[in-house]
């Protein structure tokens, strides 16, 4: 089971710590929403080439992921922009006059190592304040988890995540289903004289949540 998973809330606090007004920033921002959009693994992330970005399509191209498998997946708007802003105002600063089409660079113009990236992935969760240890796989195991409790069939996050095998991905309806359980055991007949408890679920539930449980939003 996934140690720690990050809320919506902790996901957007995190990718806001990059410095966007820096060229660096920019590129971290682009790395961070593509992890968040697609949940691909470190490697898969250092490995990215720019022809496997299909903005047009709104897809990105794995090429051999784990067990050497290509997967085509889509990836969300925001994180293209992000990649788009990176193109335009940063990379052909810092690409090597014998370019390799590597997607994201480091200052020297090479490509990350898998140590490199885990490092600053985890320096900007730790500076975002959430308190929840990780670094790539963190988004990883967040993007799965939220995708499923915002009603995805686990088969689509099993192709998103290329996963060989459906009980590889099924882990990730355990951790969604937390919330559910912890509804059920407040609001149960069986439980109704712990309405206190109630009240304490639902103020720390994300509206989206609250919403698919009760079909209402937090009052203000």
């Amino acid at each position: 089971m996934p140690k720690h998973i990050l809320s919506e809330e902790e996901a957007e606090r995190v990718l806001n710590v990059a410095d966007v007004t820096s060229a660096l920033g920019i590129r971290d921002r682009a790395i961070l929403e593509t992890f968040y959009s697609t949940g691909i693994r470190r490697t898969e992330m250092i490995n990215l080439q720019v022809h496997d970005i299909d903005a047009d399509r709104g897809t990105l191209m794995v090429r051999q992921g784990k067990g050497s498998r290509d997967r085509l997946i889509p990836i969300g708007d925001r994180a293209l922009a992000w990649i788009a802003k990176y193109l335009n105002e940063v990379r052909h600063k810092i690409v090597l006059a014998d370019d390799q089409g590597t997607l994201f660079l480091v200052v020297t113009g090479d490509a990350f190592s898998p140590r490199s990236l885990g490092l600053m992935v985890a320096d900007y969760i730790k500076r975002s304040g959430v308190n929840k240890s990780g670094s790539c796989h963190l988004f990883r195991h967040t993007m799965a988890t939220l995708m499923l409790e915002n009603g995805a069939d686990v088969r689509f996050v099993q192709v998103m995540l290329g996963h060989a095998q459906l009980t590889s991905t099924q882990v990730y309806t355990q951790v969604a289903i937390r919330a559910l359980k912890e509804i059920h055991t407040a609001t149960h007949p069986a439980r109704l004289e712990r309405r206190e408890d109630v009240k304490k679920i639902e103020d720390s539930m994300p509206n989206r949540l609250l919403k698919r449980v009760y079909g209402k939003e937090k009052q203000s």
